[in-house]
């Protein structure tokens, strides 16, 4: 008899507190003094790390349920937009790049419920992961740069970011021109 997988696994947990990190860190980079802000670099990388590690988790257990497929993606974007947002709000990043990854990011939604109307769907390609890497590297090193206030940083951090604005840019135009190629079959 097969064991029955229950709709919360230890891997949906860590899916789960990834978005209650992205809250807590969301609420410490806006309080502005060196020590908060130092914890919501500690909240941000460890939250960061949880996207690798739950889903490999749930794959090497095979444990990946209906529930962690769909807040994997919600709680890598509220983490990733969120720390956007904030950076964008204390004039780190253009809310230019925000806007072109935040249209990017509704683009490429928009498409995956129109696959999942016709119950297909499109594999997350190799650019894709290595955007949202490089953003997580890049956010990384430009929240780190708010306490440590190194040019070496800073350069760094935005190199990572517009490195991962060239891969958003690249890998939701890929996604989105195999998705429409699959809907007009």
């Amino acid at each position: 008899m097969k064991k029955k997988t229950p709709i919360i696994t230890g891997p949906t947990w860590m899916t789960i507190s990834r978005i209650v990190l992205a809250v807590i860190f969301t609420v410490l980079i806006m309080i502005p003094h060196i020590w908060t802000r130092v914890f919501a670099l500690i909240v941000f990388i460890v939250a960061a790390a949880t996207d690798r590690i739950d889903g490999n988790w749930a794959r090497k257990t095979k444990t990946v349920t209906p529930l962690g497929t769909l807040l994997d993606p919600i709680a890598d974007k509220m983490l990733v937009d969120l720390a956007f947002l904030t950076l964008v709000y204390l004039d780190v990043v253009p809310l230019w790049v925000f806007a072109i990854v935040l249209v990017r990011d509704f683009a490429v939604d928009g498409m995956r419920i129109m696959l999942a109307q016709k119950q297909d769907t499109i594999a997350a390609s190799f650019y894709g992961k290595a955007k949202t890497a490089t953003q997580m590297f890049a956010l990384t090193f430009l929240i780190a740069n708010l306490t440590l206030q190194q040019d070496s940083i800073a350069i760094i951090g935005n190199i990572l970011l517009y490195a991962s604005l060239i891969l958003a840019i690249y890998s939701g135009a890929d996604y989105i021109i195999k998705g429409y190629k699959k809907h007009l079959k």
